[in-house]
């Protein structure tokens, strides 16, 4: 990723998104990005949707078990409050935050902050999920990445449920979901 360089000394904030199927490696990626942050000892904050309980009540873990500490919070406005002084913002599941989210990204990155966000891109059923396609929209930096498709081993872009049963948020892993391509995501099980 190419970053502009700063003649004017002047802190410049931008919106990094990265989206894909589950299985993807969105989180693994997310956390890659922020411990590299650290590295460069950037102050960093990392949120994530209090409902994602998934792997660990206040950390961000991906599949294959790598994690950072984080903040889990109900209301994406609470990130302004708890990002002061810090240099990068990190947001994972970021389908799940309210309509509030795109503002509070905007509103770090005008600031100066470095913000990145990970998520689904699409539901279960392909369509567009929650406040995704508007972090999209706004997105300075927009990395996609894919999962490889259980049936055929062609990269799949879609987090295939194994039951059709339910709301559109069904919180699950490999018990609930599994990645297929367009083509298999179509096909009888």
């Amino acid at each position: 990723m190419f970053i502009e360089p700063n003649i004017s000394g002047e802190r410049r904030g931008w919106i990094e998104v990265i989206c894909g199927s589950m299985f993807s490696g969105k989180t693994e990626e997310l956390i890659r990005r922020l411990k590299r942050a650290k590295i460069a000892n950037l102050k960093v904050e990392i949120f994530k949707p209090a409902i994602d309980t998934r792997y660990d009540e206040t950390q961000v873990v991906s599949h294959d078990a790598n994690a950072i500490q984080s903040t889990p919070i109900d209301n994406s406005q609470t990130i302004l409050l708890l990002a002061e002084g810090v240099d990068v913002v990190g947001v994972d599941e970021a389908q799940f935050f309210d309509d509030q989210i795109m503002h509070v990204c905007e509103t770090l990155a005008a600031k100066g902050i470095r913000v990145i966000v990970a998520g689904l891109d699409m539901d279960y059923k392909g369509q567009p999920f929650g406040q995704m396609p508007n972090l999209l929209a706004i997105a300075d930096y927009i990395t996609k990445l894919h999962a490889i498709c259980v049936k055929c081993g062609n990269i799949a872009s879609i987090s295939h449920r194994k039951s059709a049963e339910g709301p559109q948020v069904l919180l699950g892993e490999k018990d609930v979901y599994e990645p297929r391509c367009r083509k298999c995501v179509h096909e009888k099980p």
